[in-house]
């Protein structure tokens, strides 16, 4: 009988034993619940601002885009092209090429601008406490980068990066930040106000109108008087010029002097390419005193032409926006201008690519942007269009003079 009771006795030991490890359990739980509903009573709940953050935008975003944009992740290194549904999160980085430009939106309710062949990195685009308070933070590696802010809090942060030099935005600001490719730097103020810093800790506030340089040691130059930009306006936009019977034309080029700042000089350049890559341009002549100019010898075709100014400091204003024209022949005027395999490509959001074929050097113009046949009669444009917008009218004009229209579906994906 003993072997009996001795294993009746440990049957009973193991029941008890999983019993104790139950009730303690369940005396744990009980604790870190009863725990957890005092904290919260005292404290409030601890994953509010979680869920506030959730709510705010995730990343920055394209508002508009043309030519040839790229993002590269920091995740993965994967390059993409831009799109309106792409969101930019800290890390990346976006590319323009000759051809590129990007408006940007940001947390804070600012805006950049990515001119044509440079490079920014988004370092942190967060908003929190319904955008009452917000952390931007974008460095400008090549190139150059316009900037705008809305009104802001003290407790948001626009900060601008460069290789020299660390700027603070203040709100209601209008600047921008050129990178130069040998190594130099410039800030421009148009309104509002920066706070600057270099990487020796010197420190300075530059002023709406005023211009600072930044040298290839970092050292900033004191603030000078902005050198704004001068103002073409002859010939004007899209004015059809005839040629000679020699079927070539000369164009004199007109601008006004800027607004404010002394120049000391003036260069002008005119290319087939609204975006002046270098296999575009015809004519660049440069140390110009007057504010006029005198393009020769130009064939039928059309043009695009602008002008900057530059002041005896060695500071340059920013080009003036691109104006064309047209250099027309004595042609058959009112014959048709062919454009074939129209389609329209649905790129997200309100972009679309309107696509075609035609003859080499024909203008098409679509919503307002335009491009030119390539050598092979190829074209694409890019445009917005809203979703009610059904279809677009494509405008075909040669150099003769001769224009005509085209319709093109648009076509949601879903």
């Amino acid at each position: 009988m003993v072997p009996k009771a001795s294993q009746f006795d440990f049957e009973w030991w193991v029941v008890q034993k999983r019993a104790v490890y139950v009730t303690a359990m369940v005396l744990g739980l009980s604790a870190i619940v009863a725990g957890a509903s005092l904290y919260v009573w005292k404290y409030g709940n601890p994953l509010k601002s979680i869920a506030a953050r959730s709510d705010s935008p995730a990343g920055a975003r394209f508002m508009s885009f043309e030519g040839d944009v790229r993002v590269v992740r920091a995740a993965t290194r994967q390059v993409v092209f831009a799109n309106n549904d792409i969101q930019l999160y800290p890390g990346d980085t976006v590319q323009t090429q000759a051809d590129g430009r990007a408006r940007i939106g940001m947390a804070d309710g600012s805006t950049v601008v990515v001119r044509p062949n440079s490079t920014i990195i988004i370092r942190d685009n967060a908003s929190a406490e319904d955008g009452k308070r917000s952390n931007v933070h974008v460095v400008v590696d090549s190139g150059q980068m316009l900037v705008r802010t809305e009104q802001q809090s003290e407790n948001n942060k626009n900060v601008i990066e460069t290789a020299k030099t660390q700027t603070q935005i203040a709100g209601q600001t209008q600047a921008s930040f050129g990178v130069n490719p040998e190594g130099t730097e410039e800030i421009r103020v148009n309104s509002g106000r920066v706070d600057s810093s270099n990487r020796a800790g010197e420190r300075l506030s530059v002023q709406g109108g005023e211009y600072v340089s930044v040298n290839q040691s970092g050292t900033m130059s004191k603030p000078q008087r902005l050198l704004d930009v001068p103002q073409a306006f002859q010939p004007h936009d899209l004015e059809k010029i005839p040629a000679s019977s020699n079927a070539s034309a000369s164009v004199v080029l007109r601008w006004q002097k800027p607004q404010s700042g002394v120049p000391s000089y003036y260069r002008v350049e005119v290319a087939t390419s609204p975006f002046f890559v270098p296999e575009g341009k015809v004519i660049e002549r440069d140390q110009l005193i007057v504010t006029q100019f005198e393009a020769s010898d130009l064939r039928s075709g059309a043009y695009f032409w602008r002008v900057r100014a530059t002041a005896a400091s060695g500071q340059t204003s920013d080009w003036s926006e691109p104006l064309k024209f047209i250099v027309t022949t004595q042609g058959n005027n009112g014959a048709e201008v062919p454009v074939a395999n129209l389609s329209a490509l649905h790129l997200g959001g309100n972009v679309y690519i309107i696509r075609g074929i035609s003859s080499p050097g024909v203008t098409l113009r679509v919503a307002g942007r335009e491009a030119t046949a390539a050598n092979d009669g190829s074209f694409q444009i890019q445009v917005s269009a809203s979703p009610s917008t059904r279809e677009v009218t494509v405008l075909a004009s040669d150099s003769q003079g001769n224009s005509s229209q085209y319709r093109v579906t648009l076509i949601r994906a879903s």
